[in-house]
């Protein structure tokens, strides 16, 4: 029973870099289910994740073709070096997407980078604000989930606390409510790595500290009692997981975490969904950038596409603007 528990409602990534005496606690309880859907030996895998990951490397092949780059195609310290070394050992299908041609004259609204020319990207975290009957507009808590019923719109904002506790499908709606739509898979990783296509924003070894990828854990510190029955949504909820000091940052606390495209905290802080319906959110949070695959490769492939926990957020994407054409 507390097996089954676990493989529902917890990840391993929620014990990652804590201190040496909480982790040996929290793995007590844990060992045995730690290890479901981690990875396989890339060898080793079944056959149909290895085409996965083989079918996502070749979707990300416009954007990672280029002859000069810094670092070799698929050598250490790439993307694809860090898609190929991490195969899941139980597949869950994903929907990775498609990337949207090159549009040379591409432009994007100010709260955008432009990615590769194809498509728009928030350069932070979202966050989210509630439109009410009357059509003006109020801040809406980071630390509770989205009600349904109720109208958000998504935001890219610096130095504000960005939204934990919302599912895809509730941040699709936000995107949409903005005229922006959540990032494909494909496109996310792609915005990640950067036009150089490394294994992180920054480059491509992880530099801990540079994104954020350690800090204290609010379920060790709130809800060890529960722990042995198994977490519910009831605590992975809580509204006090993401208030502790040491946990989630504001967006663009992290200067060094950001990439050539001038795009912030896409590795650590809060997981970020992306639009494949089968539910996959990406790039880590703040105690686990590597549990599912590293920096800019992390995805997890294991949650519902209306899951929600202190731990997931997101960012927006957009198509490109063209200019219009002029009248003959």
């Amino acid at each position: 029973m507390l097996l089954s528990r676990f493989s529902r409602f917890s990840r391993f990534s929620h014990f990652s870099r804590i201190s040496r005496v909480s982790l040996g606690l929290a793995l007590v309880v844990v060992a045995s289910a730690a290890s479901i859907g981690r990875a396989a030996s890339p060898d080793k895998a079944p056959a149909e994740c290895r085409a996965q990951v083989a079918n996502a490397l070749k979707l990300l092949e416009p954007c990672l073709g280029s002859s000069s780059r810094k670092i070799a195609k698929g050598n250490a310290g790439t993307l694809e070096h860090a898609i190929s070394t991490y195969v899941p050992g139980h597949l869950h299908a994903v929907d990775e997407g498609t990337l949207p041609p090159v549009h040379p004259s591409a432009k994007c609204p100010s709260d955008m980078a432009l990615a590769f020319g194809r498509f728009c990207v928030d350069r932070y975290e979202g966050s989210l604000v509630e439109r009410l009957a009357d059509g003006s507009t109020t801040d809406f808590s980071p630390y509770t989930t989205p009600l349904d019923g109720h109208v958000y719109l998504a935001r890219s904002v610096a130095g504000v606390v960005p939204q934990g506790y919302i599912s895809a499908s509730q941040a699709a709606n936000a995107c949409k409510a903005v005229g922006k739509r959540l990032c494909q898979a494909v496109e996310w990783r792609a915005a990640c790595a950067g036009s150089e296509g490394y294994a992180y924003p920054y480059g491509p070894t992880r530099i801990v500290g540079k994104c954020h990828d350690t800090g204290v854990a609010p379920m060790l510190t709130y809800h060890a009692d529960t722990m042995k029955r198994g977490w519910g949504l009831t605590e992975l909820n809580d509204p006090r997981n993401n208030q502790l000091e040491g946990g989630l940052a504001k967006t663009g606390t992290f200067p060094d975490c950001v990439n050539d495209f001038g795009v912030y905290d896409m590795v650590g802080n809060l997981h970020e969904w992306t639009a494949d319906p089968n539910g996959t959110f990406q790039g880590g949070y703040w105690l686990d950038t590597s549990q599912h695959g590293d920096g800019c490769a992390y995805r997890t492939i294991s949650h519902g596409y209306t899951y929600h926990d202190y731990s997931t957020g997101f960012r927006c994407c957009a198509d490109v603007a063209l200019p219009v054409a002029s009248a003959p």
